[in-house]
């Protein structure tokens, strides 16, 4: 579907030895050249094969359209001469015996009556209409086709600016990505209003003092980036500032680095890749959990697509056997990415005997990518969270050969709640990472960082919208940017 893998993206978890340009917005300008040459290559090569069907059915409909009144006009003077003078007296007779007892109650409301009657109509016809909006839901398939190159605004030049700063060149880049970064930087949007401007305020030129440092605590807590993170970024500032003089922008500089440091510390007690992705040649099973509401189904449908459109064979199991039409949900889901679906359609199945299935098809198929859904469910439900510990067991028995990521989907709206959720589940499931979603409808994106300092759990993967293209591997240097980016 797409060339680009974002599985194999570029690593930028240290970008202190990549060559930046000297010129970044001459450097932003060579790239768009060459992307919109790039994107008028391929529109020259689609509209030679869309033109030519769409005028050909308009020439028939012009020209029959000055045939019709020539034939009606020599058809109606022979009828005109005899029939007229037949037709007139025979409606004048016929329709008033026949309504003759009917006037004293409908004469007046007649009127009433016919435009109410039409009116209904109309009404009818509106609702018959309302189905086509219906379908609008399946054009959220839109947003498959590739992304289209805008003008060199300020999103552009600020996507281009982020990847130049991870050492790229200009023939390295692409739309997809440029497309990603404008998305995450709209979506992070709500996070950055007032904490960037309060932050810039406390800064300034001054150089650092206790003042603003305790500014920038205030600051900190309330986007929810958790009393531990806020204290070792502050620990941090504070041991440079006793050093030397750290003036505004040194300070920002700082503080960059020290969330950096906060969201890719779990990745180096794990000795763990930056990127999460499928392995090729053998067999990966990731499992969605977390709680009822928090967008696992679309997570793992827009996995789906991601792992397709990156190259990678996919089979999706529906061990969400509880929610109603849960199963129904996947399947649109599957349908969009052309991703085959293991389901049992009977009611309140068994999940694990769902994920049975769906392994022995994985192997038979030489799956590349097994994504399980699981039910919601409480952290505080022994019983629930057993039969999650079932589902595991059943995983590590049929496939110990298996790469198996155990996925915590987390909205970003809970806040401090998403962490207290992160620690339960770590016990139960096996957890080797979060998923953040829900970015764009909050001001509480800081959760990463305590999810991130205080569980010890790499974020896999941010969701910052409701299209198929607003989930993307997680990028600490590219997330701590777009929070921290001027407007």
């Amino acid at each position: 579907m797409a060339e680009f893998d974002w599985f194999q993206r570029q690593d930028a978890s240290d970008t202190s030895d990549a060559q930046q340009p000297d010129d970044a917005l001459d450097w932003a300008k060579q790239a768009y050249a060459r992307l919109k040459a790039q994107q008028e290559a391929e529109k020259s090569g689609s509209a030679a094969v869309e033109s030519p069907p769409e005028p050909a059915p308009e020439p028939p409909a012009d020209a029959a359209a000055p045939e019709s009144p020539v034939q009606s006009e020599p058809e109606a003077e022979p009828v005109a001469a005899a029939p007229d003078p037949a037709p007139a007296p025979a409606p004048e007779s016929e329709p008033e015996p026949q309504p003759a007892p009917e006037p004293s109650t409908q004469v007046a409301p007649s009127w009433l009556e016919a435009a109410a009657a039409r009116r209904q109509e109309r009404l009818e016809q509106i609702v018959v209409e309302e189905p086509s909006p219906e379908l609008k839901p399946e054009q959220v398939n839109e947003p498959e086709a590739e992304p289209k190159l805008g003008q060199l605004d300020q999103d552009f030049l600020w996507s281009a600016e982020v990847l130049a700063a991870q050492g790229r060149q200009v023939d390295q880049i692409s739309l997809e990505e440029i497309d990603w970064l404008g998305r995450l930087r709209r979506g992070m949007e709500k996070t950055r209003q007032g904490f960037v401007t309060s932050l810039l305020e406390n800064l300034g030129d001054d150089p650092l003092s206790e003042v603003s440092l305790d500014d920038l605590e205030t600051l900190l807590l309330q986007a929810d980036v958790g009393v531990e993170a806020t204290d070792q970024v502050l620990d941090l500032l504070r041991r440079k500032m006793n050093e030397t003089v750290v003036d505004g922008s040194e300070a920002i500089n700082l503080l960059k680095e020290q969330l950096r440091n906060l969201l890719d510390a779990p990745l180096k007690s794990m000795g763990a890749n930056a990127l999460l992705a499928p392995q090729k040649g053998r067999l990966n099973i990731w499992l969605m959990v977390g709680v009822n509401g928090v967008g696992k189904t679309t997570t793992l449908g827009k996995l789906a697509n991601l792992a397709v459109r990156s190259g990678y064979s996919c089979l999706v199991a529906a061990g969400d056997t509880f929610r109603a039409a849960a199963v129904q949900q996947l399947q649109v889901w599957a349908d969009r990415s052309g991703v085959p679906l293991v389901a049992n359609p009977s009611a309140n199945a068994d999940p694990a005997a769902v994920v049975f299935d769906a392994i022995g098809a994985a192997q038979a198929k030489d799956i590349e990518l097994l994504l399980v859904d699981t039910a919601g469910r409480l952290q505080t439900k022994n019983n629930l969270m057993e039969e999650l510990s079932k589902v595991r067991r059943i995983v590590d028995r049929l496939a110990p050969d298996a790469a198996v990521e155990s996925l915590l989907v987390l909205d970003a709206s809970q806040g401090q709640n998403g962490l207290r959720q992160a620690m339960a589940f770590a016990k139960a499931a096996g957890l080797t990472g979060v998923v953040l979603t829900k970015l764009d409808g909050t001001a509480r994106g800081g959760v990463a960082f305590a999810v991130a300092s205080e569980s010890n759990l790499p974020i896999r993967f941010i969701g910052a919208g409701e299209g198929l293209r607003d989930l993307r591997p997680f990028n600490s240097f590219e997330f701590v940017e777009a929070l921290l980016a001027r407007a």
